[in-house]
C-alpha cells in the first residue's frame, strides 16, 4: 500500500502494530513521538502526573519545558511557578529552558526537538509550526502529556491528509505570511479542519524556511492539525547553517548535553545531517489524499485578516483605501519574530518615525534571534523607529503583559490569531498581516501597503478526490472491548456544537458538582428538553465538529455520566475526540449517516428521539440502521484500551513501570 509523507512518518513512531501493517489515514494507533512539549502549562501537567501515581520519566530526553507564556510577570506567585517547574524537570532529568530563552516552538526548531522526518508533539495548539521542518508537529491535551512523561505514549487517530500543491513564485516582497493569510481567507469554509497537510509543489522550493515555519504554525488556524513541508535542500542547507552555528556558540546547557560526544551537539550535527540526507522519509507518487489544494503563488499579494476574524481577508491596498485608522501595532509571538520577519519590517521601518498616537511593539521569538538581529542592525532600526521592546516570548498576542488593545482600539499584528478579545479589550478590533504591512502600518498611522505591487486576485483550487478503496478486514479486539453495541438513535444535527452547548460554563468551576449534577445539566445551552428525551443506552448522532469550543473535559464526561454510549457525528473538534477518548468515553465519525437521518427526520427539533436501533460491528469497522451499512475507521488497539481501562489516567496507572 502506498503511503504518504506523514503516514510514513506516523508508521516510524507507532506502537504496538501487528506485523507488517501500513498505517493509513483513519487508524486508531498507539504513538511513541520523538518529543513532547510543554511550557508554563507544565505546571498543570505536573498535577495531572503526580495524581496517576508516577514518580518518574519512562524517558527523560522526551519531554522538553520551556518558559515562555507570562515571562513578563514578575510577580512572587508567578516566580514560585517557574522555580517549581525548574525543580521539577532537574529532579526528573528533563532539558529546561528559562524564561527569556524564547519560545518554546522556537526553542524546539533551534535545538534540534523537531528534528526532520520524526514526531513531536506539545501540550500547546501551534505545535504544527514543526512541520516547517518536516516533522509532524501535532498538539496533545495536558492529559496526553501527562501519559507521555509517565508511559512515553499516547493515542492518535491519523486524520485525512490533504496535498497542498503551492505552484510557481512569489511577487517580490510578498511572504509566507501572505500564503497562509490567502489560504485561510480562500478557502474559509472548513475545507481542512481537523485534516493534516503535505505542502507539494515546485512552489515550495522558492520558500525559505522562515517562511515555511510561518505557513505550518498557521495551518492551525487554517483549522488542520498539522502541516508538513518536504525535507529537501532547502532544510539540509538550513540545518547545516545550523550546526555551524551551534558549534561556534558551543552546547546550550541543558541535560541532554550529557549525551554530546566531544561537545558535538545531540541532535544537530554533522552525522545526524549525513543520516537525514541517505535517509529520509518521502511520500509514495502512487499515496491517496482525501483532498488537493492548489495555489497559484504568482496570484497572491499582501492581504490582512480581520478584524476577529482570521478567515476574513481584504487586499491591503483596498485596506488602505478605507482609512483604518490603528492604535497599536505587534511584531510578536512564535509566527513571525525570527530574524527574517524583523528584516522585512526594519528594511521597511528604517529612517523613519513611529505615527504620532500608534504604539509599536517587537519582540524576538528567541534570545538568539534577538541577538542575530541586533548584529545585523535591524533591531536597532525598528528601536530607531520608536519600537517598544518586549522580551523574548509570548505576551500581547495571548493577552498577557504589556501593550494590550484598550476599548474600541485597533491593532494589526504579525501574529496569528486576531479573536475577539484575545489581545486586550473585547471592544477592540484585531488585524493580522505580514511583518512588513504591520511596520509600513506603523510609520502611516492607518492600515498601509509596504510597497507598490501588482494587484491580483488569488487563484486557487480545491478537488475532493474519490475515496480510496479499501477492502473490508476483520480487526483484531482486546479482551474486554465489544465486539458488537447497540442502541437508539438521538439526533441532534446540529453543526458546531460547542462545548458550552454540551456542558455550561457556570458549571465548569463548580469543583463539588456530582456526576449526577452534570447528567442533570448536560445539553441545558443546547436544548432544555434533551434530557427530558434520552435514556441510558442512547446513541447521539451528531452534526459536523461536534465538541468545538473550550477544552473542557466535561463536555465528554457529562453524556457519559448521562448514560450516553457513545456520539457518533459528522466530525468532531479534535481536542474533544482527544478528551472523550481519554476519559473511556468512545465518539466514531460517519458523515454518511449523519445525512441520512437529516433527510429523514429534517432539522425542526434540536433534539429528535428517532426511535431507530443502531448496530455497531467493531469487527467489521461497520454501523448498520435499517439494513444500510455504514463504513467507519476501524477501532483500533490504542482506542480499545482506552475504553477497556475507563481512559488514560487509568491506562497510565496500569502501564507505569
Amino acid at each position: 500500500m502506498a503511503q504518504t509523507l506523514i503516514e510514513k512518518i506516523v508508521q516510524n513512531h507507532a506502537v504496538g502494530l501487528e506485523k507488517g501493517y501500513l498505517v493509513k489515514s483513519g487508524d486508531f494507533i498507539s504513538i511513541q513521538p520523538a518529543h513532547v512539549m510543554t511550557h508554563d502549562n507544565t505546571g498543570a501537567v505536573m498535577g495531572k502526573f503526580e495524581a496517576i501515581g508516577a514518580n518518574k520519566m519512562a524517558n527523560p530526553r522526551q519531554p522538553v519545558f520551556t518558559l515562555d507564556h507570562n515571562v513578563q510577570d514578575k510577580s512572587e506567585s508567578n516566580k514560585k511557578k517557574y522555580q517549581r517547574i525548574e525543580a521539577f524537570g532537574k529532579k526528573m532529568g528533563v532539558d529546561f529552558y528559562p524564561a527569556g530563552r524564547g519560545i518554546g516552538h522556537q526553542i524546539m526548531c533551534e535545538e534540534g526537538y523537531a528534528w526532520p522526518g520524526t514526531m513531536a508533539v506539545a501540550s500547546d495548539s501551534h505545535s504544527n509550526m514543526y512541520g516547517g521542518l518536516g516533522c509532524l508537529g501535532t498538539p496533545v491535551v495536558r492529559t496526553d502529556a501527562a501519559a507521555l512523561w509517565a508511559t512515553s505514549r499516547t493515542w492518535w487517530q491519523v486524520p485525512p491528509i490533504v496535498n497542498v500543491i503551492l505552484k510557481g513564485n512569489l511577487q517580490k516582497g510578498v511572504t509566507g505570511k501572505d500564503i497562509i493569510i490567502t489560504l485561510c481567507g480562500l478557502f474559509n469554509k472548513d475545507e481542512v479542519l481537523n485534516h493534516v497537510l503535505e505542502f507539494t509543489g515546485d512552489g515550495v522550493t522558492h520558500l525559505g524556511i522562515d517562511e515555511r515555519l510561518s505557513i505550518a504554525n498557521m495551518t492551525t488556524e487554517w483549522g488542520a492539525l498539522a502541516g508538513v513541508f518536504p525535507i529537501d535542500n532547502t532544510l539540509i542547507k538550513w540545518l547545516k547553517k545550523r550546526d555551524d552555528f551551534i558549534t561556534s556558540r558551543g552546547l546550550e546547557g541543558v541535560i541532554s548535553d550529557e549525551d554530546a560526544q566531544d561537545g558535538v551537539h545531540p541532535r544537530i550535527n554533522h552525522k545526524t545531517i549525513e543520516e537525514l540526507i541517505r535517509n529520509h522519509p518521502t511520500a509514495d507518487s502512487d499515496a491517496y489524499y482525501a483532498k488537493e489544494v492548489i495555489l497559484d503563488l504568482d496570484s497572491i499579494c499582501p492581504h490582512i485578516s480581520g478584524p476577529n476574524n482570521v478567515k476574513t481577508m481584504t487586499n491591503v491596498n483596498d485596506a488602505f483605501d478605507k482609512d483604518i485608522k490603528i492604535n497599536k501595532a505587534y511584531l510578536v509571538s512564535c509566527v513571525n519574530s525570527r530574524v527574517e520577519d524583523l528584516a522585512e519590517a526594519a528594511k521597511t521601518i528604517k529612517n523613519k518615525t513611529i505615527a504620532p498616537g500608534v504604539e509599536f511593539y517587537i519582540a524576538a521569538a528567541s534570545s538568539e534571534v534577538q541577538a542575530e538581529s541586533e548584529a545585523r542592525g535591524d533591531w536597532q532600526d525598528l528601536i530607531n523607529a520608536g519600537a517598544t521592546p518586549l522580551p523574548p516570548g509570548c505576551g500581547p498576542c495571548i493577552g498577557l503583559g504589556a501593550g494590550l488593545l484598550g476599548p474600541n482600539e485597533i491593532g494589526i499584528s504579525a501574529t496569528n490569531r486576531n479573536f475577539k478579545g484575545r489581545m486586550g479589550d473585547p471592544s477592540a478590533e484585531a488585524y493580522l498581516a505580514s511583518p512588513a504591512v504591520v511596520a509600513a502600518s506603523a510609520v502611516a498611522g492607518k492600515i498601509a501597503p509596504p510597497f507598490e505591487f501588482k494587484n491580483i486576485k488569488p487563484n486557487g483550487t480545491i478537488v475532493e478526490k474519490e475515496k480510496n478503496k479499501s477492502e473490508k478486514i476483520n480487526i483484531s479486539l482486546l479482551s474486554g472491548f465489544p465486539e458488537k453495541l447497540t442502541g437508539k438513535i438521538i439526533l441532534c444535527y446540529q453543526d458546531n456544537l460547542n462545548t458550552d452547548g454540551i456542558y455550561p460554563g457556570k458549571y465548569t468551576y463548580v469543583d463539588d458538582f456530582t456526576p449526577e449534577q452534570m447528567a442533570e445539566v448536560v445539553m441545558e445551552n443546547y436544548d432544555m428538553e434533551f434530557t427530558n428525551l434520552v435514556e441510558k443506552g442512547n446513541i447521539i448522532v451528531g452534526g459536523y465538529n461536534f465538541g468545538t469550543g473550550s477544552s473542557r473535559e466535561q463536555a465528554a464526561t457529562a453524556l457519559m455520566y448521562r448514560g450516553i454510549q457513545m456520539v457518533i457525528a459528522g466530525s468532531f473538534s479534535q481536542t474533544y475526540k482527544r478528551n472523550a477518548i481519554n476519559n473511556g468515553f468512545l465518539v466514531l465519525e460517519s458523515p454518511e449517516l449523519l445525512e441520512d437521518l437529516k433527510n429523514n427526520f429534517g432539522t425542526k427539533s434540536l433534539t429528535v428521539k428517532t426511535e431507530l436501533d443502531l448496530l455497531v460491528d467493531f469487527k467489521k469497522s461497520c454501523l448498520t440502521v435499517n439494513d444500510k451499512d455504514y463504513q467507519i475507521s476501524p477501532v483500533g488497539a490504542a482506542a480499545q484500551e482506552l475504553i477497556i481501562t475507563k481512559g488514560l489516567e487509568n491506562w497510565v496507572k496500569e502501564n507505569i513501570d
